[in-house]
């Protein structure tokens, strides 16, 4: 009898142009893939067209805008757990990715999740607010994260060369998402 692999999603956190987050997030996609140990996707907000929670959409922009919401409902409830791939602006997680958090909660119940973040501190203030949003969503956040710096981890804040020693974190990270991703896919 086989048994099925935990789906995790890989979510680029940033919408910006020129953004730091793809290198970052397939960077990340490589990593874990080689690892064979559960499935896992890329999910881009950019390919999400999400309207500001609460504003006013015009009509002729309404059908666009609950398809937007749809597709990103579907698909976040549909992996066991989740990396977030997120930069830090000015002190805390990025707007755009806020606003995605705040159209899903069921979807992310008893569910589990790591950060992979990237700024001046390697984007642990985005983590601690994020652990704080995760928190109100019922999802359990692991404790290791993959940390990286502007000024050691990218040549020119814009080249991403990784140091090799966030191997060990990205490795510990994923197996506590797994683990954790396991046992509360039991409670769902």
């Amino acid at each position: 009898m086989s048994v099925e692999k935990l789906k995790i999603g890989i979510v680029v956190g940033s919408v910006r142009k020129g953004r730091n987050a793809d290198a970052v997030s397939h960077w990340m996609y490589n990593f874990a893939t080689k690892r064979n140990d559960a499935e896992y996707e890329l999910v881009d907000l950019i390919n999400y067209k999400l309207p500001l929670l609460g504003q006013e959409i015009p009509s002729e922009q309404k059908e666009e805008a609950n398809f937007a919401i749809k597709s990103w409902s579907e698909s976040m409830a549909k992996y066991d757990g989740y990396i977030f791939v997120t930069p830090e602006y000015n002190h805390a997680v990025g707007g755009a990715l806020k606003n995605a958090l705040d159209y899903l909660n069921p979807e992310l119940n008893n569910k589990a999740a790591g950060f992979v973040g990237y700024g001046s501190l390697g984007g642990v203030r985005a983590h601690e607010n994020m652990r704080l949003i995760l928190g109100e969503l019922q999802v359990a956040v692991v404790r290791t994260a993959v940390t990286f710096s502007l000024m050691t981890d990218f040549e020119n804040m814009s080249v991403f060369k990784p140091a090799e020693y966030h191997e060990g974190n990205a490795n510990t990270m994923l197996d506590q998402i797994l683990a954790w991703s396991g046992a509360l896919k039991k409670l769902r």
